[in-house]
């Protein structure tokens, strides 16, 4: 249920992520790109719905997504940069923000804002968050939305440590997972190494 994306392509992209000197303008521009290419992959079996075009020939059928059938929801703010991507692709796709904030003693994520749907019913929901450290936010969302009655859960994350994946693993095993980078583990604090920072900060130029 874990798919990460062994590409040359993607790696260098992510490494680029991590050095310090990349700016906000351009690690929102590299986040938007992994996101694209995380997306090629996840929907890769998604079928296609025949559609009639006007064409430089004249009225033809072709297939295309079904845009209205998805769902992108976001965990602000760090995942504003992929929701921004996906719906460029997906221009008639739905977009929906979830806004958790982690404990720092606890290290565990409380829900504080919620602008998703109440149904979605018939729908795939596409849960776009850049890291996955503890697997705790990743988890409240996964389960609210599965309250909301979707089709299916797609999950697309940037980073993640292996302790939080495997959480989301044991928890939510019919949720499929797809990822730019598995990094090595968390350290004392709960934050992936070697990781890239915090990357709501990095996208936005937030003061630490």
């Amino acid at each position: 249920m874990i798919h990460e994306l062994n590409n040359p392509v993607v790696k260098t992209l992510l490494n680029h992520l991590r050095d310090t000197r990349t700016d906000a303008l351009r690690f929102r521009h590299i986040v938007q790109e992994l996101l694209r290419s995380l997306v090629y992959k996840a929907l890769k079996d998604e079928p296609l719905e025949k559609r009639e075009i006007e064409t430089w020939q004249g009225k033809h059928s072709f297939g295309f997504i079904r845009e209205e059938d998805l769902l992108f929801v976001t965990v602000l703010r760090a995942g504003l940069p992929m929701i921004e991507a996906a719906t460029e692709l997906f221009p008639r796709a739905e977009a929906g923000f979830l806004a958790m904030k982690r404990d720092e003693k606890t290290h565990q994520s409380v829900l504080y804002y919620d602008r998703v749907p109440a149904s979605c019913e018939g729908r795939t929901v596409i849960i776009v968050d850049p890291m996955v450290a503890t697997g705790g936010s990743l988890c409240d969302a996964i389960a609210l939305m599965k309250t909301r009655s979707p089709e299916k859960i797609i999950s697309l994350n940037l980073i993640g440590a292996p302790e939080g994946l495997e959480i989301i693993k044991q928890k939510h095993p019919d949720v499929e997972l797809y990822i730019a980078q598995i990094d090595e583990r968390l350290n004392e604090d709960k934050f992936i190494l070697p990781g890239l920072g915090d990357a709501g900060d990095r996208s936005y130029n937030t003061p630490a």
